[in-house]
């Protein structure tokens, strides 16, 4: 996908819009800012949230949201999921997927991050748990949980759904020509779409909707968007 002129190319991924959309507000950080690792833990909430979803058949999901420290600051842990796959194929996501029954959505995260991509759970530290999200189209319950690791793992993919596994720089995220927002027309209503285009991948969906829940809160702004 080719992105407006200033920022990165991006990837290959397919980015369904709707006629109408338009180019949404900048960013409400700084550009640049890298906060450390232990900032970013700082603004983590450590307890667990009450599951709420929006709408009573939602599939209750968790992810994995792995960080580390890297040489230039925090690292976050991101896979790729397969081209060959029929939904969401491309894309960028953190390990995760569906709660199985009298899962906790701690089980769930660290259970599919090792089946994903190696990530041994005696290796990680839980640390607590961003803003829950419902997704839309996929009619999702998504629990973000939040970890770290004492370094940065050689991990790969281990199973059909993923083709890379790559670890982030946030400080990567805010540079000036990486993030910019769209809104969406949805019927009577509208929605703020986030992306980040990298170098060679653009981060979307609700996988860019927890990462700009992270950023949010460790340079204390605020986006007024409800997280659907």
């Amino acid at each position: 996908m080719t992105p407006e002129p200033g920022y990165r190319r991006g990837g290959d991924q397919i980015v369904p819009r709707p006629e109408g959309w338009h180019p949404g507000p900048p960013a409400p950080w700084a550009s640049g800012a890298a906060p450390s690792l232990a900032e970013v833990l700082a603004v983590v909430p450590e307890f667990d949230q009450p599951l709420v979803p929006a709408f009573t058949e939602a599939r209750h999901s968790a992810v994995l949201l792995t960080l580390t420290d890297g040489p230039a600051g925090p690292e976050v842990l991101l896979t790729r999921r397969s081209w060959e796959l029929r939904h969401h194929r491309g894309e960028i996501s953190f390990p995760g997927g569906r709660m199985d029954p009298g899962e906790t959505p701690t089980d769930t995260a660290l259970r599919e991050a090792h089946e994903e991509v190696g990530l041994e759970p005696a290796a990680v530290e839980v640390r607590g748990e961003l803003t829950h999200l419902n997704t839309v189209v996929s009619r999702s319950y998504i629990v973000p949980k939040v970890a770290t690791v004492a370094e940065r793992l050689e991990l790969a993919g281990r199973t059909m759904e993923v083709d890379r596994v790559l670890w982030l720089p946030l400080a990567e995220l805010t540079r000036p020509d990486t993030y910019r927002t769209e809104v969406w027309p949805m019927g009577p209503t509208a929605r703020t779409l986030h992306f980040f285009h990298l170098d060679d991948e653009t981060i979307w969906g609700a996988t860019a909707r927890i990462l700009v829940d992270l950023l949010e809160r460790v340079t204390g702004v605020s986006d007024p968007t409800p997280r659907r």
